[in-house]
This record gives C-alpha cells, sequence and structure tokens, in this order.
C-alpha cells in the first residue's frame, strides 16, 4: 500500500484529555514524514473540551508549522436528537469537520435510529468524514450509512485507535469488515486517522493497514494517499 501522506482526526491538549500542543503535533507529523495534520478538537459534550469561542480564531494559526500543512477540524457529537454539538456559526469556521457517536453524550436507540441520527448530521455542508463508526455499543446498519456517505460527499474513517482497544468496542473488526464491503460496492472513499491524543500517536496507522491490506481494499478509495486527492475531497 502506498505511503499515507495526512492525518486528519488528531487532539491537542484543549480537548481536555489529549496532552500535547498544536507544535508538538505538528513536529511529530513532520517526525513521521506527514504533508498534512489536521487538528480536530472535541466539540461541546465531552467533558473538559475546549469552549467553542477557540474556533473563531483559528485563523490565528500558521497554515504551515515544521514543513507540514495544517488544517482546522472539529470532531462533533451526534446527539440523540440528530443534530451536532456545535452550533453552526463555530462550524463555518472549519476546514473540515468530523462527527460521530461519543457514549459521553449519546445513548444508544437501536441500530436504525443510530444510523438515521447520523445521516442526517453527514448533510451539513462541512462535513467529511465519519469517526470510528466501528462500535456495536452503538450498532449501524452499514449499506444505509455507505449509500448515504455517497450521496452526501462524505468519507468513513478506519480509526487506527479504535483497532488498539477493539476489546472495549464491540465487534469492531466485524464492523470494519462489513463497511468496507460496502465501501468498495458503492465506491465510497474512506480516510485512514490515528485519532491521536498525543504526539507519540501521530501518523499510527499500523493496525488500520494491516486490516486493510488483509481484505486487500481498493487502495483508490483510500483519500490520505495523495496530497491532492484528500485536498479535492476536502474542497468539494
Amino acid at each position: 500500500m502506498k505511503n499515507l501522506i495526512a492525518d486528519v482526526h488528531t487532539h491537542t491538549l484543549v480537548s481536555g484529555h489529549a496532552y500535547g500542543t498544536i507544535r508538538e503535533m505538528a513536529k511529530a507529523a513532520a517526525d513521521k514524514q506527514l504533508q498534512i495534520l489536521g487538528v480536530s478538537e472535541h466539540a461541546p459534550g465531552i467533558p473538559g473540551t475546549v469552549d467553542p469561542f477557540y474556533y473563531l480564531n483559528l485563523e490565528v494559526i500558521p497554515r504551515e508549522l515544521y514543513g507540514v500543512k495544517m488544517i482546522h477540524g472539529c470532531e462533533i457529537n451526534i446527539m440523540n436528537d440528530g443534530t451536532l454539538s456545535l452550533s453552526q456559526e463555530y462550524i463555518e469556521k472549519l476546514d473540515y469537520a468530523i462527527i460521530g457517536i461519543h457514549c459521553q453524550c449519546y445513548e444508544n436507540q437501536g441500530r436504525e435510529i443510530n444510523t438515521e441520527n447520523l445521516i442526517k448530521c453527514m448533510q451539513n455542508e462541512k462535513v467529511r468524514f465519519i469517526s470510528h463508526p466501528d462500535d456495536d455499543h452503538t450498532p449501524l446498519n452499514y449499506e444505509e450509512l455507505v449509500r448515504a456517505a455517497k450521496e452526501f460527499h462524505v468519507a468513513l474513517e478506519v480509526n487506527n485507535s479504535s483497532l488498539i482497544k477493539k476489546d472495549r468496542r464491540w465487534n469492531c473488526i466485524e464492523n470494519y469488515i462489513a463497511m468496507l464491503h460496502f465501501c468498495e460496492r458503492y465506491k465510497v472513499p474512506i480516510i485512514i486517522s490515528s485519532d491521536a491524543h498525543d504526539p507519540s500517536y501521530v501518523g499510527n496507522f499500523d493496525l488500520a493497514v494491516k486490516l486493510i491490506e488483509g481484505l486487500k481494499f481498493n487502495e483508490d478509495l483510500i483519500l490520505n494517499t495523495e496530497v491532492d486527492k484528500l485536498m479535492s475531497f476536502l474542497c468539494n
């Protein structure tokens, strides 16, 4: 498989339970020879995370640090009423949004309603990625999710951190296998992410790559193998 050139799902210390500064994360990305780093702090709903006011001042952060292109996102929570946990005035300041279900602010409503809530939220024009859709604590209908992702120009994530802690994420590997099957069937792109909460984990994709290579997944559908492919997806 081609080398991965970007990590778009990472957190700095302002997320409340992560441990690096933006510059420490960027230096780690440079050391891993990544070309793009996306910093995507947690939105309201996760204990201790940053106040939304943070997103109004992203323009002061250099667009390049240590030779790495910096892009600004947010990992926004899906709420039980099918809305996002960050208001639109802040979402507008982002380069991209990642959306996902977190048990800290979501109660399982069953496979079909969980899927329906995700699909509602992915219709926001800034949403480009679904984070860690892999845990049967909040089960999903993968065929419906993938078909909606195609319709709304959203990529699905294979999250390396989930695979590290797979024993806590019910049926994680089986769910990724099902999801990737439908991604190939419907030609829906994926993103491979570290979900790093410390500089030492930036660019850590090893378990995700092993899974994808074992399935002989179509590499043309992996966004972060080429800079132009990823940036075109983000900008369209």
